[in-house]
């Protein structure tokens, strides 16, 4: 849907100022950049992140530095709170249950629930799930959108008008706003998907309300299907999904741009919508549509997906830019943290494979197992340096999402509904402790130039 009266630029003034803009603006070198020490994209020359904070939410483990500087690649880790997700995912399949709701919890507060607190927190986020009365007619009936991730921020924005304690900074106040949000994006996003299939799609729309005594997960099938019907395994599979994507530490693109507006002192929605437009991008959040893409691609163009030899071959052309997107990307793989394996996509790796074969993906799922193991072979054949690469969490995720049923439009949205814990940890932190706006510098490469009086000019 497209809106007329949002008058458009005709293609020759659209000329005019690109034109203008390339003539007042020489091209930045990014090899100055470095020459003047400039830290681009907040990384080191080794490829680390710049130590922008400090935090107790989350850590992050790929690799550690020896004295000298050297990086040696480990295990890849991931810790909430102290507690490796590997441990909570064997407590969730040695008790098949639902873990998201209590990492939730581990998140904003710092420990475990009791089981009395564990019971309570599950109510109040079930409680919450409806939105605000005329919210959805007035914020998302009335103004479809294409893209779901702009709908989610813009309607996460629109939150603050039904808040009368909006710009309460107390912790008190954070957390209820945290609380609120966490319950209700999953209701927002299949409302604005719904719609979307309405409007755009031209299909059909299904409006259920929230059922008592679900989870997370199962709350957003349950929405999400037209019958309603799903299986346990395959909630599940979506709860594991939304546990290891709930935190990733503080200086991923999405999370850092929640603190850097956290540290302003601005308002919990404003932050918050900021981190999902931060997601929003196919260079954070959006990837694993990618990998979906490109395995699309692979399974057309390669006879034998069980020959290494051919699939090999085809990996060297995506990188080469001579086949896929053109990008020289091979979307998966490849972290900036974790160099011998991202334990996110582990979790998912050996999860997945029983959903695939029995709803016939076995092919698709044995094809990324061969891009996990053949990639690392292809990018030091062609780069001719020592760097680790392996599968991240991005490989394996779209393809659980596509045998769930779920549409593409949402793979990203259902990241954002998973990593709200984490902004909303990590806001706190900024608020309560930091203490200090974020504000780094840049080096004017610019010249200089005199102000020319308008009659004089040519």
């Amino acid at each position: 849907m497209y809106y007329p009266d949002v008058p458009a630029l005709e293609p020759d003034e659209l000329k005019m100022l690109c034109d203008e803009y390339t003539l007042h603006n020489a091209t930045l070198d990014p090899h100055l950049a470095d020459r003047l020490g400039v830290k681009r994209g907040l990384r080191n020359p080794d490829g680390t992140g710049v130590l922008a904070g400090v935090t107790n939410v989350s850590s992050v483990i790929g690799y550690d530095k020896e004295p000298d500087g050297t990086i040696k690649p480990i295990p890849g880790r991931l810790v909430y709170r102290g507690i490796d997700i590997d441990t909570l995912v064997a407590e969730a399949d040695a008790s098949d249950r639902f873990m998201f709701e209590e990492v939730v919890w581990l998140l904003l507060f710092g420990g475990l629930p009791n089981r009395e607190q564990y019971l309570k927190f599950r109510k109040l986020l079930e409680k919450h799930r409806e939105l605000p009365e005329g919210f959805a007619d007035d914020m998302i009936m009335n103004s479809p959108s294409p893209n779901i991730m702009n709908k989610m921020a813009r309607s996460v924005l629109s939150m603050y008008s039904y808040d009368e304690h909006a710009d309460d900074l107390s912790l008190e106040n954070i957390l209820r706003q945290s609380i609120n949000l966490i319950a209700e994006l999953p209701t927002m996003m299949v409302n604005a998907y719904q719609l979307k299939r309405r409007v755009y799609d031209k299909g059909s729309m299904y409006f259920h309300l929230p059922t008592e005594g679900q989870s997370t997960a199962e709350h957003i099938l349950s929405t999400y299907r037209a019958d309603q019907k799903f299986t346990h395994d395959e909630a599940r599979l979506l709860d594991l999904c939304l546990l290891v994507h709930a935190d990733h530490g503080g200086g991923n693109c999405s999370t850092f741009t929640c603190r850097v507006l956290s540290s302003s002192g601005t308002d919990t929605y404003a932050s918050i919508s900021a981190a999902i437009g931060a997601l929003k991008g196919p260079k954070h959040g959006g990837a694993n549509l990618k990998v979906m893409r490109q395995l699309d691609y692979l399974m057309s163009h390669v006879e034998d997906t069980q020959d290494d030899d051919e699939v090999r071959e085809w990996l060297g052309k995506i990188l080469r830019k001579e086949a896929g997107d053109g990008s020289g990307l091979i979307y998966g793989m490849g972290h900036a943290v974790y160099t011998l394996s991202d334990p996110r996509a582990q979790i998912l790796k050996t999860h997945a494979k029983k959903l695939a074969y029995q709803k016939g993906f076995d092919e698709e799922y044995e094809l990324l197992c061969s891009i996990e193991r053949l990639a690392p072979q292809v990018f030091a054949e062609a780069k001719h340096g020592p760097k680790k690469v392996c599968a991240n969490v991005d490989l394996f995720s779209g393809l659980i999402y596509r045998m769930l049923g779920i549409s593409e439009d949402l793979f990203t949205p259902l990241f954002a509904i998973a990593r709200v814990p984490g902004w909303c940890a990590h806001r706190v932190e900024e608020v309560k402790y930091a203490n200090r706006i974020i504000r780094p510098a840049y080096q004017y490469l610019g010249s200089q130039q005199e102000y020319i009086p308008l009659a004089e000019r040519a």
